[in-house]
């Protein structure tokens, strides 16, 4: 794990916090990584609040809230993962490590992620979480999307526009929730009359329907 810490910026004293925090729960959920998952969602939050607080002073609270969402949302955390080659690194299953981790090899990494930093933030403080954050979150800054309005929105506007009205509004259905309690998976469906549907993931069903509404629009490619 050398590698892995020399990238984290930060050798732990605690090697097995490093070792839970790479642990999936497939793979032992007696030493899972979820419990870390949920604390280090919430000091990614904190830390990503207070640089967006100083660095975009003239923007209202509204707009602020989208662009945490952006950078907070597992989706991103994912894009770090891969930044820092955390999939080779992971305690998965063998299934998991055969086929790549398919469609969830996404959602793993982002959790693994959130789980490193809740294991930084044990080892060595806040600042030394700090310090990974912002090193891997400031390039994300200007880059992930932050539009001021969302995805639902967009959509709905899009999909009752040219005279369709109601009969056009999109349709959100709940395909699968899973996971703990303190960590829940949604995947929902939307679908547009004359469309195929599509799906989205997310911690919160809310979550899920902004991720199928906005793969929807990209599929459809509406800007």
């Amino acid at each position: 794990m050398d590698a892995l810490e020399e990238k984290l910026g930060h050798v732990f004293s605690d090697k097995a916090l490093l070792r839970r925090a790479l642990t999936h729960a497939s793979a032992d959920s007696a030493v899972s990584n979820e419990r870390l998952e949920f604390l280090g969602d919430r000091v990614l939050g904190l830390v990503i609040a207070e640089t967006l607080h100083q660095r975009f002073m003239q923007e209202p609270e509204g707009l602020l809230t989208r662009r945490l969402h952006a950078l907070v949302r597992w989706e991103t955390c994912a894009i770090v993962g891969e930044r820092i080659d955390l999939w080779s690194q992971l305690i998965l299953t063998k299934s998991e490590t055969a086929n790549d981790g398919g469609r969830a090899r996404g959602a793993i990494v982002g959790s693994a992620v959130e789980a490193l930093i809740a294991a930084l933030y044990l080892d060595g403080g806040l600042e030394v979480a700090r310090r990974f954050i912002e090193a891997e979150w400031l390039p994300l800054l200007d880059t992930i999307a932050t539009e001021q309005r969302d995805a639902k929105t967009r959509l709905q506007e899009w999909s009752q526009g040219g005279g369709r009205g109601e009969r056009g509004a999109p349709v959100y259905t709940l395909v699968s929730r899973d996971g703990p309690d303190h960590a829940p998976h949604f995947v929902v469906s939307v679908t547009v009359q004359g469309h195929e549907p599509a799906n989205g993931e997310g911690r919160s069903k809310r979550e899920a329907e902004q991720a199928a509404a906005a793969a929807l629009l990209a599929r459809e490619d509406v800007t």
